[in-house]
């Protein structure tokens, strides 16, 4: 809701579809969550795009543990026999059909640019999440108007897969995390904390903005760190994800990625501007000025030549 109040940047479709998607991942939801997630859905409804509301309405119609406020601003009517039961398509409001837009389309319509603290909260949102709601995140990041990161030239890519292909089997992490930094414009930190990060769900997103090829990104888990490699249930589950990751969701975490280091500099070094600024004009020193004379003060006397004053 911060995020939504601030100008630059409208991620209230985003927060929407991810709230839904938590919301209907469980069967059961205890009063704290229902009450939550009728506080926070009830304002964002009526707020969001009729694409994002269409879609809300559509997951929300078929889970049988909609809360009846929810169903009532979505216009969605509950069975006689339970509140809670689940809808069927003669009961639920016909909607129109909504087409879905093409990708040249939603490109065209991605003209927010994130500002700073915005990519700083999302890429904190995203390293704080679990596997799944990171999983969910990207999945809504490929739908939200949110301006991505210009793609990686083709040439660039294909040579920074082929030195991480190399830098993988040879188990050097620290050369890999250099050619990431390098391949996607990234500080060190950032860099370092995409490869180390144990969910390995930003090294996914890193490998497809490079467009890298299945297999190879298959073998990076394998050799690049023991902890992926050793799990065949970690490999198959980066490999089932990064299968599904859109380029554009990846594109998108990327500027997010860029952004929030914008954030931590400007945040690093604003007190010191803003006290350059404050000092940036001299302080006006007391001159002394002349006393306001009398007339004809200060003027000495002429002596004529018989030494009389005039």
């Amino acid at each position: 809701m911060t995020l939504s109040r601030r100008e630059g940047v409208d991620i209230r479709p985003t927060l929407l579809r991810v709230l839904t998607d938590l919301f209907v991942q469980a069967s059961v939801h205890s009063e704290d969550e229902t009450r939550q997630f009728v506080e926070l859905t009830s304002r964002l409804i009526d707020q969001v795009d009729d694409t994002t509301r269409a879609a809300v309405r559509a997951r929300l119609a078929v889970y049988p543990g909609t809360p009846i406020e929810v169903m009532k601003q979505l216009g969605l009517k509950p069975l006689a026999s339970t509140a809670h039961a689940p809808f069927t398509q003669e009961t639920a409001p016909s909607a129109p059909p909504v087409k879905a837009m093409s990708e040249t389309q939603l490109r065209m319509a991605s003209s927010l640019s994130m500002q700073p603290k915005d990519a700083a909260e999302i890429s904190g949102m995203f390293f704080g999440a679990s596997a799944s709601e990171r999983a969910l995140i990207l999945h809504n990041l490929a739908e939200t108007p949110l301006r991505a990161s210009p793609r990686v030239p083709a040439a660039r890519a294909a040579r920074a897969v082929e030195t991480l292909e190399m830098a993988a089997f040879a188990a050097d992490v620290e050369s890999f995390t250099i050619e990431i930094g390098e391949a996607l414009i990234l500080p060190w930190k950032v860099a370092v904390q995409v490869v180390n990060d144990p969910g390995g769900e930003p090294l996914a997103c890193a490998a497809r903005v490079l467009d890298m090829p299945g297999p190879v990104f298959q073998r990076v888990l394998l050799f690049l760190k023991p902890e992926f490699g050793t799990s065949v249930k970690t490999v198959y589950r980066l490999s089932r994800l990064y299968d599904r990751l859109s380029e554009r969701s990846a594109l998108v975490m990327l500027a997010a990625w860029r952004g929030s280091t914008m954030a931590v500099t400007r945040a690093k070094y604003r007190p010191s501007l803003y006290d350059d600024e404050r000092n940036r004009a001299r302080p006006a020193t007391a001159q002394a000025h002349p006393a306001a004379s009398l007339p004809g003060a200060g003027i000495t006397p002429r002596k004529g030549s018989q030494g009389s004053e005039r």
